[in-house]
């Protein structure tokens, strides 16, 4: 929230500059994040931009969402899955790595372009309507559920990047959005780690949370996990882990970008 107040405050110190003109270009900027095309309406990417981000479509993994070209059939095995069981049913990222969906998570995540959070669940949101496979989700009104920072790590971010993209696919969807899991150390940055690293720097990182509490209480069949990049699928494992052993029966994982 500081950071909403630091950029209003900024953009009032310049004259001629209205609250409500100041709200409406923090909310949506006036140009387009990726090549700065001058925006009309509540968007922060024009249409061409937005039209040619690479999307994923079939043929992928159907566990970890990873693209292929040519035919997989059913005796397909993904390298990133082979002889790993998941926590979670499958993963469904929506774009592929490439120079702009990066630049989109980077301003997002470093830059603190908090608008970007509400376009890049947008595009999120398109797996919802791509994949037949989270229509159960959709229809039984699944809770979205953010991963979490650590304390310290929002601290100095100010903001879940996380939560800001499933407050963007809950616009798109309908669906509620809930904090329920917390993160109970601060594992730093796991860029280097192999995946075998990955996942034992991670055991034990989160619980859940009091609204996480509450939420199970209602007995859930399912949950969404929501998280910028999937890379190993490490940490969201671990948040499936956690989930299902307090009860969740099914969790699945929508993410930005495969990477």
């Amino acid at each position: 929230m500081q950071v909403y107040f630091n950029a209003l405050a900024n953009c009032l110190g310049h004259a001629g500059r209205s609250l409500s003109a100041c709200v409406i270009d923090l909310l949506y900027p006036p140009d387009c994040a990726l090549c700065g095309a001058r925006l009309r309406g509540h968007h922060s990417l024009c249409e061409p931009c937005a039209n040619d981000l690479p999307r994923i479509v079939e043929p992928f993994c159907q566990t970890c969402g990873m693209a292929y070209q040519g035919i997989i059939n059913h005796a397909f095995e993904c390298p990133n899955c082979s002889g790993i069981s998941f926590a979670f049913e499958f993963a469904r990222p929506a774009m592929l790595k490439d120079t702009r969906t990066l630049d989109l998570i980077h301003q997002l995540k470093y830059q603190r372009s908090l608008h970007l959070g509400h376009e890049l669940g947008k595009l999120a949101a398109e797996s919802f309507q791509n994949d037949p496979r989270l229509a159960t989700a959709l229809a039984e009104k699944w809770p979205l559920i953010p991963v979490p920072l650590h304390r310290r790590r929002l601290i100095h971010r100010h903001f879940n990047q996380a939560e800001e993209i499933a407050l963007g696919i809950s616009h798109q969807t309908g669906l509620p959005v809930i904090s329920a899991l917390r993160r109970t150390r601060d594992t730093g940055t796991q860029t280097r780690l192999s995946r075998k690293q990955r996942m034992k720097n991670l055991q034990g990182s989160f619980e859940i949370s009091k609204a996480g509490e509450m939420l199970i209480g209602k007995n859930p069949d399912g949950a969404v996990l929501i998280d910028d990049v999937l890379t190993t699928g490490s940490t969201v494992n671990e948040c499936a882990k956690t989930l299902r052993r307090e009860g969740i029966r099914k969790v699945v994982v929508v993410t930005v970008m495969r990477g």
